[in-house]
């Protein structure tokens, strides 16, 4: 057996499984997710119900609406029948997952939650089935087959379900105007929370701790002030404290061998002239990106007026555990 070229025919599979059910996206998928906007405005959120494999994508697709500003649960149907149920408001509505939509769990479900007067929608790949006769809403996940070789165990189905589940996720987070400060607060812990939550001004270097000298000092001053300030570079500034440019450690080595007299030279004839710089609002999050993007290690902070008011340096970041 050929490892490889059988895990290539089995994404082959599934990539054709999501293509045909984007393929197949309609008017079913337009008020599904209509239903589910109105639902959150009522101050209801999304049920998500599945059994067996799609009881763990249904999981992963309430997470995923959770932190995306679409608040949901997954309620497992066993587990409705014996009391769970109460998890279920008037306000709710059912995203209820079942690929041969027959499944005797879910479908035994249906009926206290139509007494209920929530709406369901169901994700299946049988209009007509049980689950399809119940629904409110249809989105269709039929796919050609499995990738099983028995055609048996739910894999393209699934992952078609999954990336159906994504698609719903992303179209509501737009739909709401949710942006990533929304986002933040949904995710105060850990690294990504710290990124999105932290603010150039709580992450820069200010005082005596940033580096300045004026404009026209020689190069050996731009040492002094690096030096005092334990930093990685100094801002070049005018009378007015404007930022005139930037002079780093690495700029130093670039020119150390190749240039006589450095220390005595005047700062402009090294200094990098209109650098990258931040603004003490801008979040944690675009100091990552912009060092990825440009592979600097030290920014300056400007105000409105481009008066230096601090500096980033990147060896802080691992610090403040956002790095």
């Amino acid at each position: 057996m050929d490892y490889l070229t059988r895990a290539q025919e089995v994404l082959d599979i599934e990539r054709t499984g999501i293509e045909k059910v984007k393929s197949e996206l309609g008017e079913g998928f337009v008020q599904a997710i209509d239903a589910i906007l109105a639902t959150v405005e009522n101050c209801g959120k999304v049920v998500v119900a599945g059994v067996g494999k799609n009881w763990h994508i249904g999981n992963k697709i309430a997470a995923t609406l959770t932190s995306t500003g679409t608040p949901a649960v997954a309620l497992h149907p066993i587990e409705a029948m014996h009391g769970d149920f109460g998890i279920v408001g008037e306000r709710d509505i059912l995203l209820a997952m079942s690929y041969s939509g027959a499944s005797d769990e879910l479908t035994a479900l249906l009926q206290p939650i139509m007494r209920k007067g929530v709406k369901i929608i169901a994700l299946t790949g049988d209009a007509d089935s049980p689950l399809g006769q119940h629904a409110d809403i249809i989105v269709s996940i039929e796919v050609d087959k499995e990738a099983c070789p028995f055609n048996m165990a739910p894999t393209t189905s699934t992952t078609a379900t999954l990336a159906l589940g994504d698609a719903m996720a992303m179209v509501l987070l737009e739909a709401r105007g949710f942006k990533i400060e929304d986002y933040a607060k949904l995710h105060p812990g850990g690294a990504i929370g710290r990124t999105l939550l932290l603010h150039v001004s709580d992450v820069m270097r200010t005082g005596d701790r940033c580096a300045t000298v004026r404009s026209g000092q020689p190069v050996r001053e731009a040492l002094l002030a690096m030096t005092g300030a334990k930093s990685g570079c100094v801002a070049v500034v005018e009378e007015d404290h404007t930022l005139a440019g930037i002079l780093t450690d690495g700029d130093l080595r670039r020119h150390l061998i190749e240039t006589p007299n450095l220390i005595e030279l005047p700062i402009e004839q090294i200094m990098t002239r209109d650098p990258i710089t931040l603004t003490k609002d801008m979040l944690a999050l675009e100091i990552l990106n912009i060092y990825e993007k440009h592979n600097i290690d030290d920014l300056i902070v400007v105000d409105e007026e481009n008066r230096v008011i601090g500096a980033v340096d990147i060896q802080d970041l691992p610090k403040l555990k956002i790095l």
